[in-house]
């Protein structure tokens, strides 16, 4: 099977996409796939390899020369990179492969936008469709959707980059009156714990609001709780399987972006110590919101369980990390579906729901 892996991006996250990327190639069968990858650069260029055949050592062997190269993967630095015009996608994307794996995280890679140039090209793809993307993606719509369907979650209030700079005080106000502090400031679109500020008093709330700003034009602001952190992995196009649970206990004051993929400073427990009552719930809240995102093929979902023992949601993620630290790989090795059989289990997942597809027929 010729087999395409996409990544990189031009998003915050574009690191995070290429250890993502070559812990994927390290897990494939090599027998079973033909794996060619496609990187996309931070400047938006798009670059063609051959075919893999060795294994990746080092993430800066996976940012491609150019579209034409011979040799395959390069070591060569992004600045190389971006004097070469590639800015075109390359045409092999229309008929070279049997299936593509997106493995770009954030904007530009799980909101729906590339998952929509490959509907477009009528490619079959793993992972999530546009809706689900992009709505699991935007935090302000998926927690609308979220309330939508009736799961309990926390507090949460968001607003537009013109609206606040119109009257910041106000905008302050409101947070500080519908729930006060601790509080947390995230951009709407954007994952990883890029971005996000905990706040205890206004001075930081006014430094978090501006943090947030940079990364988009819309933030959500989201009442703190004492809780645990618990999240479940599910499988799956129209029949869903779930993974144990687990739970992260940060070291920190929150799971941040250094912890999740740099620095290992967070305690993963596998499975979580939940009751069966609380592992009932989570499960049944997790499909509810999977199918009201529509979702397919895969996501990750976390919860809060507060001190008193109520279950929270508190997010989809239509896109989870598969790096050395990341939960959801984890979480179904912990299941009994090992890395490998996982990635080839999205693969079928994602063939399966293309072939779903092309039993539609239009009438005009």
């Amino acid at each position: 099977m010729k087999l395409c892996l996409l990544y990189g991006g031009k998003s915050a996250e574009h690191e995070v996409s290429l250890q993502t990327a070559k812990a994927v190639i390290g897990a494939l069968d090599k027998n079973k796939f033909d794996i060619y990858p496609i990187y996309v650069s931070k400047q938006g260029q798009w670059a063609e390899g051959s075919k893999i055949t060795d294994t990746i050592t080092d993430v800066a062997q996976l940012q491609l020369l150019n579209n034409n190269s011979n040799e395959g993967l390069s070591s060569t630095g992004e600045d190389q990179l971006s004097h070469k015009s590639t800015d075109m996608i390359p045409s092999s994307l229309q008929s070279g492969y049997d299936v593509v794996f997106p493995l770009l995280h954030g904007p530009n890679g799980e909101d729906g936008t590339i998952q929509g140039l490959l509907e477009v090209l009528n490619i079959p793809y793993v992972g999530n469709g546009v809706l689900a993307s992009s709505a699991g993606m935007d935090k302000v719509t998926m927690k609308n959707l979220f309330a939508q369907a009736g799961l309990r979650q926390v507090k949460y209030v968001s607003y537009i980059r013109s609206a606040w700079e119109a009257d910041r005080d106000t905008a302050y106000d409101e947070v500080e009156a519908r729930f006060g502090y601790p509080c947390f400031v995230k951009p709407a679109n954007l994952g990883s714990s890029v971005g996000i500020s905990k706040c205890e008093n206004r001075e930081e709330l006014v430094a978090a609001f501006e943090e947030a700003f940079r990364y988009d034009r819309k933030i959500i602001i989201e009442q703190g709780v004492t809780a645990r952190e618990i999240e479940i992995g599910l499988l799956g196009n129209d029949e869903v399987s779930c993974s144990v649970a687990g739970e992260i206990v940060p070291k920190k004051a929150f799971y941040d972006y250094e912890a999740k993929y740099q620095d290992g400073s967070t305690e993963l427990v596998i499975p979580a110590d939940i009751s069966e009552e609380q592992y009932a719930e989570l499960r049944e809240m997790a499909i509810a919101a999977y199918k009201e995102l529509d979702c397919s093929g895969l996501a990750r979902v976390d919860f809060f369980i507060t001190e008193d023992g109520q279950v929270l949601i508190n997010e989809v993620n239509t896109m989870p990390g598969f790096t050395p630290f990341s939960m959801f790989p984890l979480l179904w090795k912990h299941t009994g579906l090992p890395y490998a059989e996982l990635i080839e289990r999205l693969i079928d997942l994602g063939i399966e729901r293309f072939e779903e597809k092309q039993k539609i027929t239009h009438t005009f």
